[in-house]
């Protein structure tokens, strides 16, 4: 039976891959020296995007370098190529390159709505395990000072490459493994509008315009 696509729960999805990546990029780490490439590689961005959030450059200005950054740090072509699943392969090269456009300016729009919202709480690295030469899986915590005997959100990153040339590939919260989930969703939606992948990337445009106007992430206002 084919699942319904559900926007709130792609949104949903979208809101917890946002929370954990600006966790790595932007939040004050709690962990010691990173015992790892991998390890080091994560906690070196934080404060990199420590900096660009906390500087003093007209918010516009931040904005832009922030998503300069994750730009440089994320491989968000990988994530979006991957939620289409097969529908990759039967897209035409100009369809499937606005759907990565729309995909990343909707990972944006999340990013730029959520971060604001986690500068309180921090980060720690709490291990790794290399899977292949190349790919690792980094462990980490998240911990809201201001909750006292909340249980830390466990958040696991996936990084391809090899040092000095390390991408966030994948992000997995509490287990819930988000571009799988977003996989789901997307396949979900191209079942119901006849594997139609520009439908799909208009959908995501007009998501991404709701949340930059001001809406929650199910687009409404």
């Amino acid at each position: 039976m084919t699942q319904a696509f559900h926007p709130a729960r792609l949104a949903g999805a979208i809101r917890l891959f946002a929370i954990a990546a600006l966790a790595a990029i932007a939040l004050p780490i709690a962990a010691a020296q990173a015992a790892s490439p991998a390890e080091d590689f994560v906690q070196t961005n934080v404060q990199k995007g420590l900096t660009i959030l906390n500087g003093n450059a007209p918010q516009a200005q931040k904005r832009e370098e922030f998503r300069s950054f994750l730009l440089r740090l994320t491989d968000l072509k990988r994530i979006a190529d991957y939620t289409l699943g097969p529908a990759k392969n039967s897209t035409s090269p100009a369809d499937l390159a606005a759907f990565e456009e729309a995909f990343r300016e909707y990972a944006f729009a999340v990013y730029e709505s959520e971060f604001e919202k986690y500068s309180g709480q921090t980060l720690k690295v709490t291990g790794s395990v290399q899977r292949k030469a190349d790919d690792f899986l980094v462990s980490t915590v998240l911990i809201d000072p201001n909750k006292t005997g909340q249980d830390p959100i466990q958040v696991d990153f996936r990084i391809l490459g090899t040092p000095g040339h390390f991408t966030v590939a994948d992000i997995i919260v509490l287990g819930l493994d988000l571009a799988i989930t977003e996989q789901d969703d997307f396949s979900a939606f191209l079942a119901q509008h006849n594997n139609n992948v520009k439908a799909l990337t208009a959908e995501l445009k007009q998501r991404a315009a709701r949340v930059q106007a001001g809406g929650d992430l199910t687009g409404k206002n």
